[in-house]
């Protein structure tokens, strides 16, 4: 794999995540799948907005985003995402442990292109590096 790709160019990871081990995770699973795609992570809602507002990442760009996090939760994040016009189009996939039923359906409710339950991850973040890979390869972007 060369990373994951768009139709026209190469998409940027923002890494929402306030646990250490689950990023450190994520990171091993992109370089084991040889993703070289640019990776950006933020520790919570807030710094992960002022990235996004100060165009620290490159368009296009996905977000993998957790729910329990301080400062400001995911779901708090994903509220502020669609109510801000120069980001509402964010593609967003929470990647939580979160089950809960009123979880899901408002990370729905506000337009999420997956809710993925860390916990349902048999092979660890590699299900969610190849379900990306899969997924960019055939989804145009915006930039």
């Amino acid at each position: 794999m060369n990373g994951i790709q768009g139709t026209y160019t190469e998409v940027s990871i923002l890494l929402v995540e306030d646990d250490d081990v689950d990023a450190m995770a994520v990171e091993r699973a992109l370089r084991q799948q040889k993703v070289v795609n640019p990776l950006q992570r933020a520790h919570d809602g807030i710094e992960a907005m002022e990235i996004l507002r100060h165009k620290e990442v490159g368009r296009p760009y996905i977000i993998l985003l957790d729910i329990n996090m301080p400062r400001m939760n995911g779901l708090e994040m994903l509220a502020s995402l669609r109510a801000d016009p120069a980001l509402n189009d964010s593609v967003v996939f929470m990647l939580t442990t979160s089950k809960s039923d009123e979880d899901v359906t408002s990370a729905y409710r506000k337009h999420v292109a997956g809710y993925i339950l860390k916990q349902e991850l048999a092979n660890g973040f590699m299900d969610v590096v190849r379900l990306l890979d899969s997924y960019w390869r055939i989804v145009l972007l915006p930039s």
